[in-house]
């Protein structure tokens, strides 16, 4: 399996990949996983908390959680989401990822973190402060984060998002999360939807299709968020 590697297109901010995060994690424990994060929420489209805001996400986290059994805490629906202090920004996480992965390898660790701040324990995951507590409570030195963090804001982490969007372009995909697999050459965009909440079917299906031995996958709604935001 190793000659394979399974393509993560993604955003932080992005409910429906936290949707996804246990395909992604066992996902994991079968291949290679390589991120691209996508940029929904960053420059221009960054935002403030509003009640506008919280009126629209809240409908759509609650269609998450009954797709995938995703938890979403009360520090995130009735903290963060009515702060109006607070700003949705995906390329600090985003700079934050790719930090933790040039100092360990620890990327996708680190999103893992980061979701669970944001939509279970509401914190701001687009503060400095903050990326630097959450990387150091997955066990990477702080001060070396924040260093490779300085060193991954601006233009490395602009350029990141770029290439995934070009990268996006290239396969057809539609928006986050996107899985593809690539394997001697040839990417497949996968369809994840049938698989959402159903991790143990999802690690059946990849590993045949990995292995080979492909099935095709059950018809499902698709369940994404768009490029610049995510719509119920």
């Amino acid at each position: 399996m190793s000659t394979t590697t399974l393509h993560y297109l993604h955003d932080p901010l992005c409910g429906w990949c936290y949707g996804a995060a246990p395909l992604l994690k066992a996902a994991r424990e079968l291949l290679p996983v390589q991120a691209h994060g996508g940029g929904m929420m960053a420059g221009p489209a960054r935002r403030p908390v509003s009640p506008a805001l919280r009126s629209f996400v809240l409908p759509h986290d609650r269609r998450i959680a009954q797709a995938t059994g995703q938890l979403f805490g009360e520090a995130y629906t009735d903290g963060l989401l009515r702060d109006p202090s607070a700003v949705l920004d995906s390329a600090p996480p985003i700079a934050a990822m790719l930090a933790a992965q040039a100092l360990a390898g620890r990327g996708l660790d680190l999103l893992a973190r980061l979701q669970t701040a944001h939509y279970v324990e509401g914190r701001r995951i687009a503060d400095r402060a903050v990326l630097e507590d959450l990387a150091q409570e997955i066990g990477l030195d702080r001060d070396a984060f924040a260093q490779a963090l300085r060193e991954a804001d601006g233009e490395p982490v602009q350029a990141h998002i770029a290439a995934t969007r070009a990268l996006m372009r290239r396969v057809g995909a539609q928006g986050f999360p996107t899985f593809v697999l690539e394997r001697a050459g040839d990417w497949s965009v996968v369809d994840i939807g049938p698989f959402l909440g159903q991790p143990a079917a999802w690690v059946e299906w990849l590993r045949g299709h990995v292995a080979g031995e492909p099935s095709a996958a059950p018809d499902a709604v698709a369940l994404q968020c768009g490029t610049d935001g995510c719509a119920v």
